[in-house]
């Protein structure tokens, strides 16, 4: 065997290398764009980058496959998936999230004399990162750690609310489960239910989790993509937390979220 038939598949190997991480880069630079633009065709992507536009195709192809990028609402224009909000949820509890969190949800806790958490999706449920209890009233138990159905949670209502109706039947399974005789079992219904979600802003359950147990959470933004990352939520029992309180109590929760929001830049990996 001559030197050069020995170096070729190790210079082969080199280059195989090289493409692939030079895909990678270009897969990121996408990415960077559709997050800075909100919604942009592979045309203006392919301008921006000076490419040929099927490779932007190819690379927007394979992003929309693991869900990274997605079709908006004008054809041809693509905007970020739900997999990057997979991502931020991730890290949201490394992020310094917890930390800045935690002050607000405390006062909270202590202005409506209840339980607060601060919880991401994981799968088809929430969990629980933060908990804030007031003094005024004896907790039997703590949520930190807790994963609930994100179904029959005011947080889990505002985490899955920016899904599609697919992403939302692919993380939820196919069917609801009932936990109690308020609880959404019918997707329709599920639908409908955070189609006012989004409109109002915020999110809330009577009864759904547990008897007896009520709930408003609305949602902590990133600042980076805008989506969901993260839901801050008030719970209590219902005598003490009624649904003609709910939306009093969620304009609470959103100034807390907004001075949440202006320390921590949310899922940027501060």
């Amino acid at each position: 065997m001559s030197e050069s038939e020995a170096t070729a598949p190790a210079a082969q190997g080199v280059e195989g290398k090289a493409k692939t991480v030079h895909a990678v880069e270009r897969a990121i630079d996408v990415l960077e764009i559709v997050a800075a633009e909100g919604r942009v065709g592979a045309t203006e992507i392919a301008v921006r980058l000076g490419v040929h536009k099927s490779t932007v195709s190819r690379l927007i192809a394979s992003l929309q496959q693991r869900g990274f990028v997605e079709e908006a609402g004008v054809r041809g224009k693509y905007q970020l998936g739900f997999a990057v909000v997979r991502l931020a949820e991730a890290t949201v509890a490394q992020s310094g999230l917890v930390e800045v969190a935690q002050p607000e949800c405390d006062r909270l806790a202590d202005a409506f004399g209840e339980t607060v958490n601060l919880a991401v999706l994981d799968g088809a449920a929430t969990l629980n990162v933060l908990e804030a209890r007031s003094d005024r009233h004896v907790a039997l138990r703590t949520w930190v750690g807790q994963v609930t159905p994100a179904h029959a949670t005011a947080t889990g209502k505002v985490l899955v609310s920016e899904m599609t109706s697919g992403q939302l039947r692919s993380r939820l399974g196919p069917r609801l489960s009932a936990l109690t005789p308020n609880t959404i079992t019918d997707f329709r219904a599920f639908d409908v239910e955070l189609e006012h979600v989004r409109s109002r802003g915020w999110a809330s359950t009577a009864e759904e989790l547990e008897a007896g147990l009520n709930s408003i959470a609305v949602p902590v933004r990133s600042k980076v993509t805008n989506r969901i990352v993260a839901s801050i939520c008030v719970s209590g029992p219902e005598y003490r937390l009624a649904p003609d309180q709910f939306e009093a109590v969620a304009l609470e929760i959103a100034d807390a979220v907004a001075r949440i929001e202006a320390q921590q830049s949310v899922g940027a990996g501060d």
